[in-house]
């Protein structure tokens, strides 16, 4: 098998009405944007990858459940894909876009302005965190939030669960998957009869009152000290965050949003608006890195076959006009036998 060119200019086929416009631009290089952009290069078309450098899983020094990637750091695996998809022509620019406006001018802050006919926006999410002191100092570290991306490395710990989240009680039960020490501080949460019931009988036990800090020393976790002053020591601490989209550029756009407030796709990503596709935590929080990978490259193909579409009809319509002007030009083009 020959392997694809070096030589960008190689990549894709810039034989179109205008080389001046991307057949898709891509505002986010994570992992569903740079899956995309990687097949959509490899299906020779125009395109250009935009971002700012700030992946919401910066914090974390690895990640699990990606096959053949588990444990890798997540800086590492974007620096591979940007390398990947540069092979297949694609522009990778760093910036922020402000805005997309109609006709997919996708205006950067600063400059320039790229015009696409197609737009795949995976911005991702923004966490969230409670004001606790030591809760953004030790986020990434020893204060976590998905049990199936780091619960199998605190495994058989001494583990907290963090009350700030209306699904801190599931959270918990959860967790006791990995530890047999589980202990749920319910904070400013009202923890219904029923759901005390079940920790408790899950194995959960629970630290009533306020908290009032993260202890920390070294530059290591030691516990969860509560406003009455007693500590209860504990190695890792999990929270929910509040999860928020960073959909502006869809919704500036008209894009359509279900009742829990995330935009909707459908299962290829296109969103309700012509040419407009979203992939990743945009639009699902429950998306984890191989989960984002996927949904670009589902994205990729429906958009390519989208343009497909689109340039097919336009050549017939060319087809169409040069008949009309010169009936004869017909006769220039070979016919099979």
């Amino acid at each position: 098998m020959s392997e694809p060119r070096n030589d960008a200019q190689q990549g894709a086929k810039n034989d179109g009405p205008d080389e001046s416009v991307y057949d898709v631009v891509v505002v986010g290089a994570g992992a569903g944007g740079l899956n995309a952009a990687l097949v959509l290069g490899r299906a020779r078309r125009r395109v250009a990858v935009v971002d700012a450098g700030q992946p919401r899983n910066a914090p974390a020094s690895h990640m699990q459940g990606f096959l053949s990637r588990d444990g890798m750091p997540p800086a590492s695996l974007l620096a591979v894909g940007r390398d990947e998809v540069a092979r297949y022509g694609v522009k990778l620019i760093e910036g922020r876009v402000d805005h997309i406006a109609q006709g997919f001018f996708v205006h950067l802050e600063g400059g320039p302005v790229l015009k696409a006919r197609r737009v795949l926006v995976a911005t991702g999410l923004r966490d969230e965190l409670p004001k606790i002191p030591g809760v953004h100092e030790r986020w990434g570290k020893d204060l976590l939030f998905c049990p199936y991306c780091h619960g199998y490395e605190v495994r058989d710990q001494p583990l907290g669960v963090l009350g700030t989240h209306p699904n801190a009680v599931e959270h918990a039960l959860l967790l006791r998957q990995w530890s047999d020490d589980v202990v749920f501080f319910p904070h400013t949460l009202e923890v219904t009869g029923q759901a005390r019931e079940q920790l408790r009988a899950y194995g959960v036990r629970i630290a009533e009152g306020l908290i009032k800090q993260l202890v920390v020393d070294e530059d290591r976790l030691r516990g969860v000290e509560l406003a009455e002053g007693h500590i209860v020591p504990r190695s890792v601490v999990f929270l929910f965050p509040r999860m928020v989209p960073n959909d502006a550029l869809l919704t500036d756009l008209g894009c359509e949003k279900n009742e829990g407030g995330w935009v909707l796709t459908d299962t290829t990503g296109r969103t309700n608006v012509f040419g407009v596709w979203a992939v990743g935590n945009v639009t699902d929080p429950r998306a984890q890195v191989v989960t984002a990978a996927g949904m670009g490259s589902a994205a990729a193909i429906a958009i390519n076959h989208d343009l497909l579409q689109e340039d097919v009809e336009r050549a017939v319509e060319d087809h169409h006009t040069a008949v009309e002007k010169s009936p004869a030009s017909t006769r220039a083009i070979p016919q099979l036998p």
